[in-house]
C-alpha cells in the first residue's frame, strides 16, 4: 500500500512596495511579505511593465529579464510571519513615456497553495512626474 502524500504545505505572498517615473527610467522598490503559515524556501515575483525596457541595463543580481517589458526576480527565502529582504529594480524604458502600467504578481511561491491569492497581484499606473506611488 502506498503512503499518503505529505500534505501540500501553505502560504500567502504579498508583495508591498513603491515606484516612480522620471525622464525614461523607473524606481521601483518592494518587499517581499510570507504570511503564513509555512516557510518558503525561495519564491519568484513577475514585473510586466506597459513600456518596453531599454537594452544593456544592469538589473540586480536576483532579476532576468523575461522579455521585452517584463522581468523575473527571485525573493530568496522568506519565513512565515515576516517579511523578506526589499528589492530595488530601477529600470530605464525605449524612449520617454509619460506614463507606464506595472503588474507585479508572484510568478512562483516555492511549491505552496496560496488560500488568499487576490494579495498576489497589483497594477499600478506611473506617471512621469517623479511622484512615488505604493502598492
Amino acid at each position: 500500500m502506498t503512503a499518503p502524500a505529505p500534505p501540500e504545505p501553505e502560504a500567502d505572498l504579498a508583495q508591498h512596495g513603491s515606484v516612480s517615473l522620471a525622464g525614461g527610467g523607473a524606481e521601483l522598490r518592494f518587499t517581499p511579505q510570507n504570511f503564513g503559515p509555512a516557510d518558503i524556501g525561495d519564491a519568484t515575483v513577475r514585473l510586466d511593465w506597459s513600456e518596453p525596457l531599454a537594452d544593456g541595463q544592469s538589473l540586480p543580481a536576483s532579476c532576468v529579464r523575461a522579455d521585452r517589458s517584463s522581468l523575473v526576480c527571485r525573493t530568496g527565502g522568506l519565513v512565515a510571519g515576516s517579511l523578506g529582504e526589499r528589492i530595488d529594480v530601477p529600470v530605464r524604458f525605449q524612449g520617454a513615456p509619460s506614463e507606464v502600467t506595472l503588474r507585479i504578481g508572484t510568478l512562483w511561491n516555492g511549491g505552496a497553495r496560496d488560500g488568499n491569492p487576490e494579495n498576489n497581484e497589483h497594477e499600478v499606473l506611473v506617471l512621469d512626474t517623479g511622484d512615488v506611488y505604493h502598492f
